[in-house]
């Protein structure tokens, strides 16, 4: 079936859910109104409609492949690609004086949610881009930044990220490569990297990596890493590909799913890279990366996810089977049918919600440079993240559910979304890290961002407690239980945060979604009043298995000897 962007529901949360009029109401995003942002968001759902669309599936039967030592894309990847890049899609918030638009990133999100429920193989390129932009602009010297940028911006070249080793994984301190210097301010990078997306291509003129290594003199684990940009056709005088540097690509990963996206093992061989940022602190400028990936990732899963419920929507319509209570109908009116296409919207309704909330946050941080909104962001980034790819998992899954045996046969496409979105859950830190990373670093401050955000959700239920009391007052018991929770959490060591980390993640993003669903049944009334209704009844309870784990500890953990019952 064809994909439709979820115009009306942007619409719906920009304006009365996540607070687009602060962002509009500073000076750095002034122009960023509703109406200018439907104007943007309209053309960019055309291209994905239209162009980005139409290659999902034959981009997943055809694959990337490796011929002779060139990347070659699926047919019709390049033209989806440029497409994107002459749309301005692939430096959507860049800065003006490089050639981007210097959008928020709420725009940005919503674009690249877009893409994604389009064509994720392809997406990853201007979401890789985007970030590696980013990373430069805050961390490169002027020569790199006027060298590189315009020319990420344009699309006419392509960013990568390359931070994971054979053998260091998560534990990217573990790394091997190696960066001398050749005494002209450049460097030659040695070591191998995989997982890289679109670590080649065929669509574009020249590649850049951005490659972790370790000068000489760099001590072990983090702490010792610096970050360098290594392109794959060194630029000539006039800034333009020149000889082709000595990296190559390996092989191209045999993966489940985003078989149209080039993922490869490369192999930097004394390969020239200048550095970026400081001497050892190249974690520190990947961060810049990693974070926009992260809410990007959610993004991703929350893209697929809409896709798949609309792959669902349709052929529970259509598909005609058995009696239900309305007599010889479709299957949409099976109890069982219904309830699962309801879970699968008011999730992604919920997701969408905390990933657009995070980068409303991000934006405020930007255009304010206030603390507590970088604190607000940082909070929300691990919850964005986790749960939006967990989401997109979970309802790619469900979809195929609700195809029966059909789901399970490729020729439907149900099958694919549930291959594409399962390593959203994977990449730019597993879910579990994020969670952790929620629980430790971002509770520095004794969860006092919780209890806000708390205090928030608290105030705006009672103040419908009165017109609205099904909805508020299975959120106010939610965040009462939510508190306690965090104050255990705070007032608890390290390994016990840890061991109920992904279940209190879980919890929290169970109540900002009951957050989002009371905003915007307040405002639209009748469906989207019935689809709160029965997120507040049927999906916010979870909240309370969560919170009942998240406070188990660790202990029962490693009393259990899993390896003895497997003998």
């Amino acid at each position: 079936m064809s994909y439709r962007a979820p115009l009306a529901e942007y619409d719906l949360l920009m304006r009365h859910v996540v607070g687009l009029d602060l962002v509009a109401g500073t000076e750095r995003f002034g122009e960023a109104n509703a109406e200018t942002v439907a104007t943007i968001l309209s053309e960019a759902a055309r291209m994905c409609e239209q162009v980005l669309a139409p290659l999902n599936a034959p981009g997943d039967r055809e694959g990337a492949r490796l011929e002779n030592g060139v990347v070659r894309l699926p047919e019709g990847f390049a033209e989806g690609y440029r497409a994107v890049a002459e749309g301005g899609w692939a430096a959507i918030t860049a800065s003006e004086a490089y050639g981007g638009l210097a959008l928020p990133i709420t725009v940005a999100t919503a674009v690249n949610e877009m893409m994604a429920s389009a064509c994720l193989s392809l997406q990853i390129a201007p979401l890789m881009s985007q970030g590696q932009i980013e990373a430069l602009e805050h961390h490169a010297s002027d020569e790199i930044k006027a060298l590189y940028l315009p020319k990420l911006v344009s699309g006419q070249w392509n960013g990568t990220m390359n931070l994971t080793e054979a053998q260091a994984g998560s534990d990217v301190g573990a790394l091997r490569t190696k960066a001398e210097p050749g005494g002209d301010g450049t460097y030659a990078i040695t070591g191998q990297k995989i997982y890289i997306s679109w670590g080649d291509n065929d669509a574009t003129e020249n590649t850049c990596h951005l490659v972790l290594a370790r000068l000489p003199d760099g001590a072990e684990g983090t702490k010792g890493i610096s970050l360098f940009v290594v392109p794959k056709f060194l630029p000539d005088a006039d800034g333009n590909p020149g000889v082709r540097n000595d990296l190559s690509v390996v092989s191209l990963e045999h993966k489940l799913g985003l078989h149209g996206s080039p993922t490869a093992v490369m192999e930097y061989a004394g390969a020239k890279g200048w550095l970026v940022g400081e001497p050892h602190k190249g974690m520190r400028a990947m961060f810049t990366m990693m974070n926009n990936a992260r809410l990007g990732v959610g993004g991703q899963g929350i893209g697929v996810a809409e896709r798949a419920f609309q792959h669902a929507l349709a052929y529970a319509s259509d598909r005609r089977q058995g009696v239900t209570p309305l007599g010889a109908t479709a299957i949409i009116d099976h109890a069982d049918v219904r309830r699962m296409l309801l879970t699968m919207q008011a999730d992604v309704f919920a997701a969408r919600a905390i990933a657009l909330s995070c980068a409303v946050a991000i934006d405020m941080e930007t255009a304010t440079g206030q603390a507590a909104w970088a604190a607000r962001a940082a909070f929300l980034t691990p919850i964005a993240k986790a749960f939006g790819s967990d989401t997109g998992v979970r309802v790619a899954d469900m979809g195929v559910q609700v195809h029966g045996g059909m789901g399970y046969i490729e020729e439907t496409g149900a099958a694919q979304f549930t291959r594409d979105v399962r390593v959203t859950a994977i990449y730019e830190g597993t879910n579990g890290i994020q969670a952790m990373d929620l629980v430790s670093r971002k509770m520095m401050d004794e969860g006092e961002m919780a209890y806000v955000i708390l205090d928030e959700i608290e105030a705006e239920a009672q103040a419908v407690r009165a017109d609205l009391p099904d909805l508020a007052e299975p959120l106010l018991e939610a965040c009462a239980a939510l508190r306690a929770g965090t104050d255990w959490i705070v007032q608890h060591p390290a390994e016990d945060r840890f061991a109920g980390a992904v279940p209190y993640l879980a919890a929290f993003a169970r109540v900002l979604g009951g957050q989002a669903h009371l905003k915007a049944a307040r405002v639209e009334g009748g469906a989207r009043l019935a689809l709160a209704r029965f997120y507040m009844a049927r999906m916010l309870p979870e909240y309370a298995a969560k919170l009942a784990e998240a406070r188990a500890g660790a202990a029962g953990l490693y009393a259990a000897d899993v390896r003895a019952m497997a003998r």
